[in-house]
C-alpha cells in the first residue's frame, strides 16, 4: 500500500479564504520552496476571476473547477496470464483531488507567453465552465475507462 504521510494532518488552510483545498493547491503550485510567490500567483488569479465573473465568489469558482476536473474512474495496468490489461477502477477521494490539482497546474504550465496568474485564472474559469485542457484530460480518462469496461472483472 501507499505510505502514510503527515501532509493531511499538518496541512494549513490558506490565510485569505481559510480553505484547506486552496492551501493544498498553493503548496502544489509552489516552486523551489517559495510559498509567498505561489500565494501571490494564486490570489492574483482569484482576483482576475473576480473581475471576469463578478457575481460569483472566486473561491467558489475555484472549488467548483477542482470538483469538475476530478476523475471518478481511471484505468490501471493489471498483468494477468502474461498479458497486461487496462482495467478500469474507482479512484479514491485523495487521489481524485491530487489528480485534479496536478492536471490544472500541468495545463497552466504547458501554455507559454503569458504570466502564470493569467494562465491559472483562465484554466480555472475553463474548468468551472466544464471545458479547457484539464477537463479534456478528465474526459479522456473516463472515455478510456469506458472503452475498457470489458476488463472490469480483473479488478480485485
Amino acid at each position: 500500500m501507499g505510505k502514510i504521510t503527515a501532509s493531511a494532518t499538518t496541512l494549513k488552510p490558506d490565510p485569505r479564504y481559510r480553505s484547506v483545498l486552496a492551501g493544498k493547491f498553493i503548496n502544489c503550485l509552489m516552486f523551489s520552496g517559495k510559498k509567498s510567490v505561489a500565494q501571490v500567483l494564486f490570489y492574483d488569479a482569484l482576483d482576475q476571476i473576480k473581475e471576469k465573473i463578478p457575481d460569483k465568489e472566486p473561491i467558489e469558482v475555484f472549488h467548483a473547477a477542482v470538483e469538475n476536473v476530478k476523475p471518478y474512474v481511471e484505468v490501471r495496468s493489471r498483468r494477468v496470464g502474461g498479458a497486461a490489461y487496462q482495467v478500469p477502477m474507482q479512484v479514491n477521494r485523495n487521489r481524485q483531488q491530487s489528480l485534479a490539482i496536478r492536471w490544472i497546474l500541468a495545463a497552466c504550465r504547458e501554455k507559454k507567453g503569458r504570466p502564470m496568474f493569467q494562465k491559472l485564472a483562465d484554466e480555472l474559469m475553463a474548468a468551472y465552465n466544464k471545458e479547457g485542457v484539464a477537463f479534456t484530460k478528465r474526459e479522456n480518462v473516463h472515455r478510456m475507462a469506458d472503452a475498457n469496461k470489458a476488463f472490469a472483472h480483473f479488478a480485485w
